[in-house]
């Protein structure tokens, strides 16, 4: 096995670890601290986003000084430590700083996507993109049951504790490549390290990232909740099998674009932001029925968006600029997610748990709309620059 398989499966630990509280976080903070305030969850989901938007190009810089997975190796231990910690305190206030730091060590591991890229040929990028979006999915599906089964069965302080074993598993792996000489170095050690520029198209590129993921996430916090609300005699297990509705859906998108050699209508970005507002907006009707469709719709044009825009941003990049570009275009997404969250506890406290939903519509015809106009100014710029080099 090389280093690509650990990589992914790095990967899938990290998302597994790290989603399993994400649609929990109104009932976590209930239960352990008596916060009851939609409000207190979209800020606190906030902030995670801010921690990690910020903490990220750091850690892109710093990666330059060394090998990625060496640098890993000591940022998931920092990540651990701290989640254990996160695990043993009843004050909130201690809670926030605690988990806040520990998610600027954790966002460290995002630097496993561009490095994979980077390690693979330009012409395994698709495959690899195509893997790693089933690695996600499934980490979605498997974070959010796991997370489930948590809530229901062990005491709430687990979760920080279960989160500390992805880290440690996390920190065996990066280990075992470095000691068995799998790992590529990120600079070799004779270049020079010079100023790398941000390739054209990638802000463009990161305003369409931002609107997209500020839909998307709009109803993530409060979604297991507003099920529950829906259907009072479902239990947060129950819950989270519909919560994990869209990832497996993701799953039957992505062999039907392996089939059809993604050359169909039903995958063009189009039609599937069109998708994805009717599946935003069935969802917002309260009937049990509708949501469980729109839950479907919605999964099927997010997984085929996010392949899309993936895609994009190795295609507007340069090898030596993964790294980097990346970074940027992770500041537009967590913006994106950021607004969302805040936005969301914000309207729930005003306007009730549908609510989200018909924002996060809204911003998807908004994306629908700029998304022509985007991809024109990005390949007028790529013509541009390509002029000015020849």
């Amino acid at each position: 096995m090389g280093l690509k398989f650990w990589l992914i499966a790095m990967t899938a630990i990290a998302v597994i670890a790290d989603s399993m509280l994400l649609p929990f976080y109104p009932q976590y903070f209930a239960e352990r601290f008596g916060v009851t305030n939609p409000e207190h969850i979209g800020l606190y989901t906030a902030a995670i986003c801010l921690t990690a938007m910020l903490a990220l190009p750091f850690w892109a810089h710093w990666v330059k000084k060394g090998g990625t997975l060496r640098l890993l190796l000591w940022t998931q231990l920092a990540a651990g430590l701290l989640c254990i910690a996160c695990s043993f305190t009843n004050n909130l206030v201690v809670f926030w700083i605690l988990s806040l730091a520990m998610i600027v060590f954790k966002a460290s591991y995002l630097l496993i996507y561009p490095y994979l890229m980077a390690s693979e040929d330009e012409a395994n990028h698709g495959s690899t993109i195509g893997i790693l979006s089933i690695v996600v999915h499934f980490g979605h599906i498997g974070g959010a049951v796991l997370g489930g089964f948590a809530l229901a069965h062990w005491p709430l302080a687990s979760m920080f504790l279960l989160m500390a074993v992805g880290d440690l598993v996390q920190i065996v792996v990066c280990g075992y490549v470095i000691y068995a000489g799998l790992e590529v170095a990120t600079l070799p050690n004779d270049t020079p390290q010079v100023a790398i520029k941000t390739s054209p198209g990638i802000y463009p590129l990161g305003i369409l990232m931002l609107l997209f993921y500020f839909s998307e996430y709009q109803i993530v916090p409060f979604f297991v909740q507003y099920w529950q609300a829906i259907e009072p005699a479902h239990g947060v297990e129950l819950a989270a099998w519909v919560y994990a509705i869209p990832a497996g859906v993701g799953l039957l998108a992505l062999w039907f674009n392996h089939q059809m050699q993604d050359s169909n209508f039903a995958s063009k970005a189009g039609f599937c932001l069109v998708l994805g507002i009717s599946g935003l907006m069935l969802q917002g009707t309260e009937q049990s029925y509708w949501v469980l469709f729109g839950r479907v719709l919605f999964g099927w044009a997010s997984f085929q968006l996010t392949v899309r825009l993936d895609a994009l941003i190795f295609e507007k990049s340069r090898p030596e600029a993964y790294a980097h570009d990346y970074s940027k275009i992770n500041i537009f997404q967590n913006i994106g997610v950021l607004l969302s969250y805040y936005s969301a506890g914000y309207l729930v406290a005003l306007h009730g748990l549908s609510a989200p939903f018909w924002l996060a519509a809204a911003g998807l015809l908004l994306t629908l709309l700029v998304y022509p106009l985007i991809q024109s100014s990005a390949e007028l710029v790529n013509r541009r620059t390509a002029d000015v080099l020849s």
